[in-house]
C-alpha cells in the first residue's frame, strides 16, 4: 500500500491503520467517538494527503473542462472552488471532485485517491493539444483542519488566516494554498503544500490545546451526519449521479460527457436517494435490503451510528415513490427488519460550515 508524509507520525501516535483507496491510512486514534466530538466541538486534523491534485492549464482549459465535468465553470471566478462530477459516456460517475480557479486559463482539480490514476488517463485522452495537464499527486500534501475552532487554530499556528468566503480559497505567505472548504459540516480549511512540510505543520496543528488528529473512520460518521454522498457507496461509475444530486452540481444548459442518460435520470428517476431515520442504534449496512412489505423498494449505500444525535441514520437508493418525507419503510438488517423513517438531508442540522 501507499504511504503519505505522515505514515511514521501516525504509528508514533498509536493509529489504527487500515487501507482505504490503495493507500495505509489513519482509521483512529483515541476513537472514532472521540475524534468525532473533537470535531463538533473544537477542530480537528485529517491527514487527506492520498488525494489527488491535476492542473490544467491553457487556451483550451476552460472549454475541455466544461465537457468533462456536470458543473458549471464559466461562471467561476478566480479564488473559487466549485464541487461536480466527472462522467463515463454513459453518464456513471467516474468520480467527484472539487474544482479551483487558479487564474483565467488555469484550474485544479482535487480528485479521490482510489480513483485517482482512472481520472489522469481519463482526462489526459479527452482533453485538446493545446490544454497542458500536470500531475501535482506525488509532490503535493493536503491536511484539513475542522471544527468551529479551527480558525482559531491556525490563526495560532500560521500568524494569522485571510478572510475566504465558502468554497474560496488564497494563497498564503509562503505560496502555500489554503481554502475554506471541508467534508465534515463544520467550519473548516484544506491546506495544500509541498510534502516536505507535511510533517511540521501537522506535529505544530496537533500540539495546540483545541487540535487533535482524526481519523478516516470520524471522517466517515461526520460526512454520513452531514448527507454527503462517498465514491463508492452512493456514487459509482454504473449509475449516474442523479438520483443523489437530484440536479444540484449538473448544469444541463451546457453539454458534458453523459448529459443525455444524466437528463433522462432526472426527468424520470428509478431510484431516489433518501435518508433514513432509526429508533435505536441497529445501524443498517451498505446493501441492506429495504421494503415495503414484502416488496423489496431499494437497498442501503451507508449507514451507522450517528454519534451527534445518538441513533442510527442511513443513505438508501429507494423507489420515488417511496421517498417522501416521513414514509416508514422496513430495512432488513442481519435477517430481521427494523422500522426506520425518510428523513430530510442533512441529519445533523447544526454544523458551523457556512459561518
Amino acid at each position: 500500500m501507499k504511504t503519505t508524509p505522515l505514515y511514521t507520525r501516525h504509528i508514533e501516535l498509536g493509529a489504527r491503520m487500515g487501507e482505504f483507496g490503495g493507500w495505509d491510512m489513519p482509521i483512529q486514534y483515541k476513537g472514532i467517538l472521540d475524534e468525532h466530538a473533537q470535531t463538533r466541538t473544537k477542530a480537528s486534523v485529517f491527514d487527506i494527503c492520498h488525494m489527488g491534485e491535476f492542473e490544467l492549464s491553457g487556451p483550451t482549459a476552460l472549454a475541455d473542462l466544461e465537457r468533462l465535468l456536470t458543473c458549471r465553470l464559466g461562471s467561476l471566478a478566480v479564488g473559487q472552488v466549485r464541487y461536480g462530477f466527472m462522467l463515463n459516456d454513459d453518464g456513471g460517475t467516474i468520480d467527484d471532485l472539487t474544482a479551483y480557479r487558479m487564474a483565467d486559463d488555469r484550474f485544479m482539480l482535487v480528485v479521490n485517491a482510489g480513483t485517482a490514476e482512472k481520472d489522469a488517463e481519463w482526462i489526459k485522452s479527452r482533453i485538446s493539444e493545446t490544454t497542458r495537464f500536470v500531475d501535482l499527486s506525488a509532490e503535493t500534501a493536503k491536511l484539513d483542519v475542522q471544527g468551529p475552532e479551527s480558525r482559531k487554530v491556525l490563526e495560532d499556528v500560521l500568524g494569522g488566516v485571510p478572510e475566504l468566503g465558502y468554497f474560496r480559497f488564497a494563497t498564503l505567505d509562503n505560496g502555500n494554498l489554503i481554502s475554506r472548504t471541508g467534508y465534515t459540516g463544520e467550519w473548516g480549511y484544506e491546506i495544500y503544500l509541498p510534502n516536505e512540510e507535511a510533517l511540521a505543520l501537522w506535529d505544530r496543528l496537533v500540539a495546540h490545546d483545541l487540535c487533535a488528529p482524526g481519523g478516516l473512520g470520524a471522517r466517515d460518521t461526520l460526512r454520513l451526519e452531514m448527507g454527503y454522498s462517498l465514491y463508492g457507496h452512493e456514487l459509482s461509475d454504473s449509475r449516474t449521479p442523479a438520483a443523489t444530486s437530484r440536479g444540484m452540481f449538473i448544469y444541463l444548459e451546457k453539454d458534458f460527457i453523459g448529459k443525455p442518460n444524466v437528463a433522462a435520470d432526472l426527468a424520470d428517476p428509478e431510484f431516489l436517494l433518501v435518508g433514513l431515520k432509526f429508533a435505536s442504534k441497529r445501524a443498517a449496512r451498505e446493501h441492506d435490503k429495504i421494503y415495503v412489505e414484502e416488496t423489496a423498494v431499494g437497498e442501503v449505500t451507508s449507514g451507522s451510528v450517528a454519534p451527534s444525535l445518538d441513533v442510527a441514520v442511513a443513505m438508501a437508493f429507494v423507489k420515488p415513490e417511496c421517498a417522501e418525507l416521513g414514509r416508514e419503510l422496513q430495512v432488513e438488517i442481519r435477517n430481521k427488519r427494523f422500522p426506520a423513517e425518510v428523513v430530510d438531508l442533512p441529519f445533523y442540522k447544526h454544523g458551523s460550515a457556512r459561518g
